[in-house]
């Protein structure tokens, strides 16, 4: 049984777990199993049977009496709730080493995002293809992101001239970036942009690790 319904004040670690889900659950369709339960969900990712009932709590009821959970249904069930279940073309603004890392990264596609489009201000790059995709001169972004219809763009220039790409994508009718330069970007209007900082999250691992040893 699969009811499903959104709560806009879903935590966003919550979310985040949705996400956790959703990777174990394809990883045992693959596998060849049909079934699961919260128990072996929250195994797979150390979580406990009552902290995934509780998360999945939030969208809906899910699962059968006796049965569990049917891997498909879940599956699908949480993609329409991630909004993976449909297709998001995307945009990369700057193609230097993380840019081109990104562009071959294969596992976008499989989670319904096509990176369509590559921009930069470096004219040697510009007219290329990286991965198979285009690259286009910065200054036909709003142009590209219109007629391509991209909905999400991924930020790899540097510090300096990230809140401008920023706020460019939102004039062009972008809906959400992903920010990978080290800046905290002043939000656009009506735009969601979530940021990520290797070095913060390699900061918070080292936290993590210092403090595990620290105790006795």
């Amino acid at each position: 049984m699969v009811e499903t319904s959104q709560d806009d004040q879903v935590p966003k670690a919550v979310v985040n777990r949705m996400s956790l889900y959703l990777r174990e659950l394809q990883q045992l369709l693959r596998s060849g199993r049909n079934t699961t339960s919260s128990t072996q969900l929250g195994q797979l990712l150390g979580f406990t049977d009552a902290q995934v009932r509780k998360d999945l709590a939030h969208f809906g009821q899910f699962g059968y009496p006796g049965i569990g959970y049917h891997c498909e249904e879940l599956t699908s069930a949480i993609r329409r709730i991630l909004g993976t279940d449909q297709d998001w073309p995307v945009a990369i603004v700057g193609v230097g080493n993380l840019g081109r890392a990104l562009l071959g990264y294969q596992g976008f596609g499989h989670q319904g995002f096509s990176v369509v489009a590559a921009f930069d201000a470096d004219s040697t790059k510009v007219g290329g293809r990286i991965e198979g995709i285009a690259v286009y001169s910065i200054d036909d972004l709003e142009k590209i992101v219109r007629r391509e219809r991209i909905r999400l763009g991924m930020i790899t220039v540097p510090a300096g001239a990230a809140q401008q790409v920023a706020e460019r994508l939102a004039r062009s009718g972008v809906e959400g970036i992903v920010n990978f330069a080290p800046v905290t970007l002043v939000e656009p209007a009506g735009i969601c942009v979530v940021g990520v900082d290797l070095a913060i999250e390699l900061e918070q691992l080292s936290f993590a690790v210092v403090s595990r040893n620290k105790k006795p």
